[in-house]
């Protein structure tokens, strides 16, 4: 795109000037958050979903109904589909993808790695087209857009993000997540087990989102996840500019990640 856009810095206007899709991901998502930020009760109303320890709250579903009303408020023919079941159809060729709340969980216990995330699916080309991840509690906003790079944002300044120098697997801080459903889980148990003497160290944040946005910040230098769902990484992708580990260590690290989930049923699903 361009010498302007590989600038270090730059404004949150000039930043979401780049897609006409991104100011209203970026107003959405950032107005939902705000509102799990400040509008939490004390006690919330909870469910379960798949099992037992994979939850929903009222919150969720209030901050779904949220981004419905503000997307599709301002783009009425555009489809939309989130993780609580919004699902519209589109008439435009967009369609809204959103987690209203990943890392919900993390929330409940009031641990403040969650987040929102707002995805622009151009449905003509197949892609997502822009990506907005907004982490309240740690005051970070995250902006992907297709064919332009992504950003960091604090406040009204935009940090273009790089992801870390890695080389050697042996240095490698590797970010994962567990399914929720037991017999996965302790498979998924078994890949850390065998995993973790080949690497720097292992870090589970509890949150998709959070794990894609410390990839393209250089905060880990690879994310593995099994059984993630398209509201999980639409957005995160996109900021993550498709990347599962930095490319000095990319074979290296899916050779091991391999190895390790040799002869494990998640190998046969989707690891």
């Amino acid at each position: 795109m361009g010498t302007s856009t590989d600038a270090p810095t730059r404004t949150l206007a000039e930043v979401l000037a780049l897609h006409p899709l991104a100011d209203l991901a970026w107003r959405a998502a950032s107005e939902a958050g705000r509102f799990l930020l400040t509008e939490r009760p004390d006690e919330l109303s909870v469910e379960s979903k798949s099992t037992p320890t994979d939850v929903v709250t009222s919150m969720d579903k209030a901050a779904e109904h949220l981004l419905f009303e503000r997307l599709l408020g301002e783009r009425p023919g555009d489809g939309l589909m989130g993780e609580e079941g919004s699902d519209r159809a589109s008439e435009t060729g967009i369609r809204w993808i959103v987690d209203p709340l990943d890392g919900t969980v993390n929330y409940l216990y009031r641990i403040p790695l969650w987040g929102v995330s707002v995805a622009a699916e151009d449905q003509d080309i197949g892609a997502t087209v822009v990506g907005v991840i907004v982490t309240p509690e740690t005051g970070e906003g995250f902006i992907g857009i297709r064919g332009a790079g992504a950003w960091r944002v604090v406040g009204d300044v935009c940090e273009r993000l790089h992801v870390r120098d890695c080389t050697s697997l042996g240095q490698t801080m590797v970010a994962t997540g567990f399914c929720y459903e037991p017999d996965i889980r302790a498979e998924q148990a078994l890949i850390v087990q065998r995993l973790i003497s080949r690497v720097r160290d292992i870090r589970r944040t509890g949150c998709a989102v959070v794990d894609f946005t410390w990839l393209a910040s250089g905060r880990t230098d690879a994310y593995y996840e099994a059984h993630l769902n398209v509201w999980d990484v639409a957005a995160g992708l996109l900021i993550a500019r498709d990347l599962v580990a930095v490319p000095g260590i990319a074979k290296a690290f899916q050779g091991a990640l391999d190895e390790c989930s040799a002869g494990l049923g998640i190998n046969k699903r989707d690891a």
